[in-house]
């Protein structure tokens, strides 16, 4: 079944908003004492990177939190919950994965919970649990060591001066900037990449600089000077935090969603790659659509890809930043995309294309446009903007 096309618009934004929050959550996890409004001494940016993550580990922490998530403008997505529209909150965490993230506002509460392996993503504006396993991770993560093999050594200042310069190739990189992030003295760093074929503007980070840990995250649109992404401390306590603090439950009577995350089951990993418009054309069973150009974009590649055992086709048009990516998979037999009706109130731009209803999800960093066709599922995505990736679908 097509991924994509099988969730729910409600399911669809909550996954990703989720998943989003998780991310920059996880980032986030300020392991650090609240302290005076004081800034460090200057270090060289690769110098205060090695002292982060060579710092001792800490045990938890207990945060004050400020969401902001400007991603889809206001009125384009009703019926928006805090996960969609910011918040402010608490954040815990423990150094054994745990992790709980609860945001509050005048939309409706929302919260995530996290043991490592799963995500539940509470939406209180319908009272639905979307419940996600993430993906086993097959390598040994840090304080994860296996029993064969041996610790990692940090990296020395030399590496990672040696990873920035190979980074400035590509993006501009500030130095690390003495900050001061809820009253705890931090180092601050920018990247913005060089090539601007996309939406994306820069992403900052801040990070303590006692104890290494992140402190505030964020993402900017390119030519926007506030950022449409950010999670970030504002009152920040560390040490160990209770077991019972993860063990929250959802309230009676609500609905709980498994919500499926792509995977390569049922493929063999030791295959050649199908590459090519003849190639892949041959091992699907539906008419591919990959025009030399799309949206005035070159053709780049024609991949074959496998979707929970299904075969499909993604075409990539253009390079860097601005790439547009075309995925097509032979429908499911569905006739028509969810409805807003069905989904809670919750609905998604429609835009014609070609005559076939699409759904479009455009966003500050970039757009997504779905819509079927003769028994095709075709999803349009790239970071550019909604008028270049309506064209782009048009042109299928």
């Amino acid at each position: 079944m097509n991924f994509l096309r099988a969730l729910s618009t409600r399911r669809l934004l909550a996954a990703v908003a989720g998943a989003v929050a998780l991310a920059i959550g996880a980032t986030a996890i300020a392991l650090a004492a609240t302290g005076t409004a004081t800034v460090p001494a200057p270090k060289p940016l690769a110098t205060a990177v090695h002292d982060a993550v060579t710092a001792p580990t800490v045990a938890g922490v207990s945060a004050r939190i400020t969401f902001t998530n400007k991603l889809i403008a206001g009125g384009a997505v009703p019926g928006t919950n805090p996960l969609l529209g910011g918040a402010t909150g608490r954040l815990w965490a423990s150094s054994d994965g745990h992790l709980r993230l609860e945001l509050q506002s005048a939309a409706g509460d929302a919260q995530i919970l996290s043991d490592g392996h799963t995500v539940s993503v509470y939406d209180g504006t319908s009272n639905t649990v979307y419940r996600v396993t993430l993906p086993a991770d097959n390598g040994a993560g840090a304080g994860d060591q296996s029993a064969d093999s041996a610790p990692t050594a940090p990296p020395t200042v030399a590496d990672i001066q040696a990873k920035l310069t190979e980074l400035m190739d590509s993006a501009d990189v500030s130095a690390a900037n003495p900050v001061n992030v809820a009253g705890r003295p931090a180092y601050s760093v920018r990247i913005t990449p060089k090539d601007q074929g996309g939406l994306l503007g820069a992403a900052e980070l801040a990070w303590d600089a006692d104890h290494g840990t992140p402190l505030r995250a964020a993402v900017y649109a390119r030519g926007d000077s506030t950022p449409v992404l950010e999670l970030a401390a504002t009152d920040i306590s560390f040490g160990p935090v209770p077991s019972s603090t993860f063990d929250v439950q959802p309230p009676a009577g609500a609905q709980t969603v498994n919500v499926d995350l792509p995977s390569s089951q049922g493929s063999d990993p030791t295959a050649p790659d199908v590459t090519g418009v003849a190639a892949v054309s041959r091992a699907i069973s539906f008419p591919l659509a990959a025009p030399d150009t799309l949206a005035g974009l070159p053709r780049n590649e024609v991949r074959l890809v496998d979707l929970q055992g299904q075969p499909a086709g993604l075409v990539t048009y253009g390079s860097g930043l601005g790439t547009i990516a075309v995925l097509e998979q032979a429908s499911d037999g569905s006739t028509s995309m969810p409805s807003s009706s069905s989904d809670h109130g919750l609905s998604l731009p429609s835009v014609s294309i070609n005559g076939v209803s699409a759904q479009e999800l455009p966003t500050a960093l970039g757009t997504v446009l779905r819509f079927s066709r003769s028994g095709v599922d075709y999803t349009v995505a790239g970071s550019v903007p909604q008028a270049t990736a309506e064209t782009a679908a048009r042109g299928l």
